[in-house]
C-alpha cells in the first residue's frame, strides 16, 4: 500500500463544498473520481478539513492510499488531465503510510478578501466579498490582537455546529489594505464552523463603529454569539496554507 499527499488549488464557486455528497458536485468527489479512473481502484481522499460551498483553496492538502505502481512524478499530470478546470493539483508527494492530512495538521492559514465601500463589481463577485461601509484599520487591528492566543471561541461559531470543544488557538491575524480591498489572514491550530467568516465580520463591524473591543472581549468571555459580528459571505474565503510541522 502506498500513501500520497496532494496539495490542491480550487475555485469553490461551482461546488457544494469539499465533502462528497450524493448527487452533488464536490471537490472531494471530483478528485476521488479522477484517482479511481487513473488507478482502477476505489479510493478515499482524506482532506485536512472541509471547506463550505463557495469557499476557495490556494493550498488545501489531502491524502489517499492505493496499490497502483504508477510513479509519483506522473500522478500530478495524469490527475490534472482528468480533473475539471476549476481544480488543479499543485504538488504530489509519496509519504509515510501513517500520514493523515487531517490528524497530522498543526496550523492552517485562511485568507479573507473583501472590498470595502464603493460599488461592487459584477466580474469578481464569486471571489471577493463586499462590505459597503468605511472602516478604521487601526480599530480592527486593535480588536484582532484580543483574539490572539488560546480561547473558547464559541461566540465566534455558527449555532448549527455539532462540536462540544470550542477551544482553539489563534497564532496570528494580519490585515492589509490595498486600495479598497482588505485582506485578512488568520492562522490557527484549527477552526470552528464559520469561525473565520465571523472573525472577519466582527473586525469589520468594529472598524465601522458598530462594535467595540469590549464587545469582542464579551464574545470571548461569555461564548455568546450575539456579542460578535455578522457571518461574512463564503466567496471571500480562501484556505491558503496547511502546515504539518
Amino acid at each position: 500500500m502506498r500513501n500520497f499527499k496532494l496539495t490542491i488549488e480550487y475555485d469553490g464557486a461551482n461546488f457544494f463544498g469539499w465533502q462528497k455528497q450524493a448527487g452533488r458536485r464536490t471537490v472531494q468527489g471530483e478528485i476521488e473520481k479522477a484517482i479511481s479512473t487513473m488507478t482502477d481502484e476505489e479510493v478515499t481522499l482524506e482532506g485536512s478539513g472541509r471547506t463550505d460551498r463557495g469557499v476557495h483553496a490556494l493550498g488545501q492538502v489531502a491524502n489517499f492510499k492505493m496499490e497502483n505502481p504508477i510513479p509519483a512524478k506522473k500522478i500530478k499530470g495524469v490527475l490534472n488531465n482528468l480533473l475539471p478546470a476549476d481544480i488543479r493539483i499543485l504538488k504530489v508527494e509519496e509519504v509515510e503510510i501513517s500520514f493523515h492530512a487531517r490528524f497530522a495538521c498543526k496550523r492552517k492559514t485562511y485568507r479573507y478578501v473583501v472590498q470595502v465601500g464603493g460599488q461592487r463589481s459584477a466580474l469578481d463577485c464569486q471571489f471577493l466579498a463586499f462590505f459597503p461601509y468605511s472602516v478604521d484599520l487601526q480599530k480592527m487591528t486593535d480588536a484582532a490582537k484580543l483574539l490572539i492566543g488560546k480561547h473558547n471561541f464559541k461566540g465566534f461559531c455558527s449555532a448549527d455546529t455539532n462540536v462540544t470543544n470550542f477551544e482553539r488557538e489563534i497564532f496570528d491575524i494580519s490585515i492589509k489594505k490595498v486600495g479598497k480591498k482588505f485582506a485578512f489572514e488568520v492562522t490557527g491550530s484549527g477552526f470552528l464552523y464559520n469561525m473565520v467568516r465571523i472573525i472577519v465580520g466582527t473586525l469589520l463591524d468594529v472598524g465601522r463603529g458598530m462594535l467595540t473591543c469590549e464587545d469582542v472581549k464579551k464574545a470571548l468571555d461569555t461564548g455568546e454569539r450575539k456579542h460578535a459580528g455578522k457571518t461574512m459571505e463564503a466567496c471571500g474565503l480562501y484556505l491558503k496554507k496547511v502546515e504539518y510541522c
